[in-house]
């Protein structure tokens, strides 16, 4: 076994690999880009080393800069976790030369299956199923309007080179092919260094299935069973389990033997994954293999009771594979949730910011957490947003959806927008408890799952006004303490005045709605106007930041984060948000203003598809960003002119910039 291994990675993966090595005895190496100085992972490594600024292609896919760290840290071994540099076959090549051990599959394995059309063919030879499309080297508009064609419409757009959603478009008639092509490529080009696309048929309502392999240097290849990765968002997987929902013995044993032969069939070693596509008949396809480890691979080990990473580390180190075939089974069910920094109801667009608090459940035999961000850690646009993996364990399906609703539940960020109300909602849908999965279930029941937010419950209301009538208080508190006069007056917060109501106005904003609560003031208590009647209040702050409250008899334990004049309340399983309203402030006229389309987040424009002067209709695209790895295309909100563009291709903008200028007085009309 192996001394000293580099982590060659960052966030939860770079975390995770930390701590099996840290059981195995292992020293760790950490490096880090100039944004990650603070980072968890650099912390939990046992030696971290700055590797360059935060740009990736600048420091973690520098290879030579992760080298030079290896050979002067003595590590022996480089674990690439996932992305970045784990599917480059030049950097395990690489590694070999500087005497380095690679931790995942040899460099041919790698170059064999990163090429998706080579992979097809090999995975024909093998004689594993594949889904009908075209995956040949001509790759001229032409050929591909013809072989689309030929497969029929609907198909799928798909970049050779890699995965993960990128390059990936959904096509539904020969009209959008051309425009659908140029996006996946620029975007295959962005994320992969090759812009190559195979067609294959877009199957209906199918189910994304993959199987976890194994393989040693002595001939042993085994599966750890199948994961359902069918609950995705562009094109990108939010929610996973295992077992799949359903899954016949049978049919689990051919998925198996098709894994297993895919991994024979290429000469590997270590984890890879085959994922296969599955029609409503049962029928399933290979579409690729990825060879490394997924970023679901703990609901595998929740189930298998097995370490993957810890499997990693022994056949690296020439070590045979930790158990038999026979010797695998399945042990209950488990589902992994992915908390992303982004905004569902914006078509899941990346967010920024500082996550100024961040509450997750604590871990058990049942609940465990993947990691590689603390509260006050910044969220910064140059890598992927995701913030935790939440994975539950139960004896089955049933008994782990009950769990994963719980612990989302007592799940809680601030400070930067997440979909952990969405995945709350997902998790509550029926038919999710039902395991009526396909990869088009968020945007089928799309209407339950987005829909428009509620007013906040008046026992929310009251938590919000109990919390700032108690911040009163502790401040008037520090005050008197203060003093020279503790017994004044002034240091008073009853509410006292003369022929009148002791009493004290607070105003929220509930999105746009402006809610007032009258607090009057009680021997003990507040008795609150709220919009659906009385109530009577009690509590008192804890030190962690919660408020313990007495509604009208009702005892109730929310938290509560105060960030500038926002306030999250967390209540019941639900998260809901609040602002301290001063309604002289917002009477003040506002700073700055004007029109224009301005920057969703911060990124680099890719494209300019207008010119100065050219009439747009509402919803035509006027330009490209690239942000964390994915494409945004900003389009035009009305009818109008193309009055000014302020940016080309290559300039990088900040968020909220204004990137154009449309002048809208009256409708555009088409050009002659």
């Amino acid at each position: 076994m192996f001394h000293t291994i580099l982590i060659a990675n960052r966030g939860e993966i770079a975390c995770r690999i930390a701590r099996t090595a840290r059981r195995l005895g292992i020293r760790t190496v950490g490096v880090y880009s100039e944004a990650d100085a603070g980072a968890l992972h650099v912390a939990l490594c046992d030696e971290a080393h700055l590797i360059g600024p935060p740009a990736a292609r600048e420091s973690y896919l520098d290879a030579g800069r992760i080298l030079a760290v290896a050979r002067a840290s003595g590590a022996e071994a480089i674990h690439p976790g996932y992305g970045f540099l784990s599917e480059n076959a030049g950097f395990a090549e690489a590694c070999a030369a500087a005497g380095v051990v690679f931790i995942g599959p040899p460099a041919a394995a790698i170059r064999a299956m990163g090429d998706k059309s080579r992979a097809k063919a090999l995975m024909e030879q093998a004689g594993v199923p594949l889904v009908p499309g075209y995956h040949g080297e001509d790759q001229s508009p032409a050929v591909l309007a013809r072989e689309a064609a030929a497969i029929g419409y609907p198909v799928l757009l798909k970049a050779s080179a890699g995965g993960g959603g990128k390059g990936m478009r959904i096509v539904l008639d020969a009209a959008e092919l051309e425009a659908a092509a140029a996006s996946a490529r620029r975007e295959a080009r962005a994320a992969f260094g090759d812009d190559r696309l195979l067609v294959e048929r877009y199957l209906e309502r199918p189910r994304h299935i993959e199987v976890q392999v194994f393989a040693d240097t002595h001939g042993g290849v085994v599966h750890l069973f199948e994961r359902d990765c069918s609950v995705q968002r562009r094109h990108q997987k939010v929610v996973e389990e295992a077992p799949a929902p359903g899954m016949a013995p049978a049919r689990r044993r051919e998925m198996g033997a098709a894994a297993c032969a895919a991994a024979r069939a290429i000469g590997y070693v270590g984890a890879g994954t085959v994922e296969f596509i599955a029609d409503p008949t049962g029928n399933f396809h290979f579409m690729e293999m990825n060879t490394r480890l997924q970023v679901e691979h703990p609901v595998t080990e929740f189930v298998t009771g097995q370490d993957l990473v810890e499997w990693q580390l022994r056949v690296a180190a020439g070590e045979p594979l930790p158990a038999t075939q026979e010797a695998l089974e399945i042990n209950g069910h488990a589902f992994e949730a992915r908390i992303y920094a982004e905004d569902p109801t914006r078509d899941f667009l990346p967010a920024t910011g500082t996550l100024d608090h961040l509450q997750l459940p604590a871990e058990d035999a049942h609940v465990r957490l993947d990691t590689g961000v603390r509260s006050g850690d910044t969220i910064s646009p140059h890598y992927d947003p995701m913030l935790a993996k939440l994975i539950v364990w139960g004896e089955d399906r049933d008994d782990a959806l009950r769990r994963l609703r719980r612990a989302l539940g007592e799940s809680h960020a601030v400070g930067v927008t997440t979909n952990l109300g969405f995945l709350r909602d997902l998790a509550a849908h029926p038919a999710f408890a039902r395991g009526e999965l396909d990869t088009g279930f968020i945007d089928r029941h799309r209407a339950e799952l987005f829909q428009p937010s509620a007013p906040v419950p008046d026992r929310v209301l009251a938590i919000a006004a109990l919390a700032e009538l108690l911040r009163v208080e502790a401040r008037a508190g520090a005050c008197r303490a203060l003093s020279r006069d503790p017994w004044s007056p002034w240091h008073a917060v009853t509410g006292w005045r003369l022929n009148d109501d002791n009493h004290h106005t607070l105003a929220f904003l509930d999105g746009e709605h402006e809610v007032t609560v009258n607090a009057h003031f009680r021997p003990g208590h507040y008795l609150l106007e709220l919009p659906g009647g009385p109530m009577a209040v009690r509590g008192e702050a804890t030190g962690d930041g919660a408020v313990l409250a007495d509604l009208d008899g009702v005892r109730v334990r929310a938290g509560v984060v105060r960030v500038g004049e926002t306030l999250d309340i967390l209540c019941n399983g639900a998260s809901h948000r609040l602002r301290v309203h001063d309604p002289v402030a917002a009477a003040l006229p506002a700073e700055g203003g004007g029109g224009g389309l301005t920057a969703p987040m911060p990124g680099t424009i890719i494209a300019v598809l207008v010119e100065t002067g050219e009439p747009v209709r509402r919803g035509a695209p006027l330009l490209v960003m690239e942000a964390m790895k994915m494409e945004h295309t900003i389009t035009a909100e009305a009818d109008g002119v193309v009055d000014v563009i302020r940016y080309a291709v290559g300039d990088q903008v900040q968020e909220g910039a204004e990137l154009l200028v449309l002048e809208t007085g009256e409708a555009a009309d088409e050009p002659a």
